[in-house]
């Protein structure tokens, strides 16, 4: 992990408003460009891995692009962010020690969140079990009850990511939904005259 968890002295003192849950980073993630996708050496350098890896969580199933994917020889999947961002999570479980198969079972969790949620979320762990905390006082708990080694708040690596995006060449996917729609009708056109 790049650095640790900041502020628990301030989470301790501080208490979140009734009905609502308190986050441990408070500054907010912006909403990214829906319509970018990133290819898979972009994808490599913004998470911190190799292509190697990339390809085999692909293949694996367990971190699948979700703009594109690869269809055979030759081409080339497309990530979103979203993607981006939990292949980053990823292997920042795999350098902590955690197993292939809690972070698998980590991952099917967090695609079930939505965006805005995601950013709310710090996992924590001990090594062999993987935590979702979405308030300073599970955090705390987790931490006092010795189960909680280290800790990954998610806003962070998310504003991290956006840094190492920006400076990286992304594609605009709308560009390519409306080539791919026409394509689609012209086939349909051809197939339509064939059968006729």
């Amino acid at each position: 992990m790049d650095q640790p968890l900041l502020g628990f002295d301030d989470v301790l003192h501080r208490a979140s408003p009734v009905g609502q849950q308190g986050v441990l980073f408070d500054d907010p993630v912006s909403l990214v460009d829906e319509n970018l996708g990133y290819r898979g050496p972009t994808a490599c350098k913004a998470a911190g891995i190799t292509y190697r890896q990339l390809d085999y969580w692909a293949r694996t199933q367990l971190v699948e692009p979700t703009v594109r994917s690869a269809k055979g020889s030759g081409s080339q999947r497309l990530y979103s962010f979203r993607d981006v961002l939990v292949l980053k999570i990823v292997k920042r479980l795999l350098d902590t020690g955690v197993s292939l198969q809690q972070i698998r079972t980590s991952v099917e969790h967090l695609r079930t969140r939505g965006v805005e949620d995601l950013a709310g979320i710090t996992l924590m762990s001990d090594g062999a079990s993987v935590y979702e905390c979405t308030s300073a006082s599970e955090v705390i708990d987790l931490v006092q009850a010795g189960q909680g080694v280290f800790g990954i708040a998610i806003g962070r690596v998310w504003r991290e990511l956006e840094i190492s995006l920006s400076e990286l060449p992304g594609e605009n996917t709308a560009v390519e939904e409306a080539s791919t729609e026409i394509h689609d009708e012209l086939s349909a056109r051809r197939a339509r005259k064939a059968g006729a």
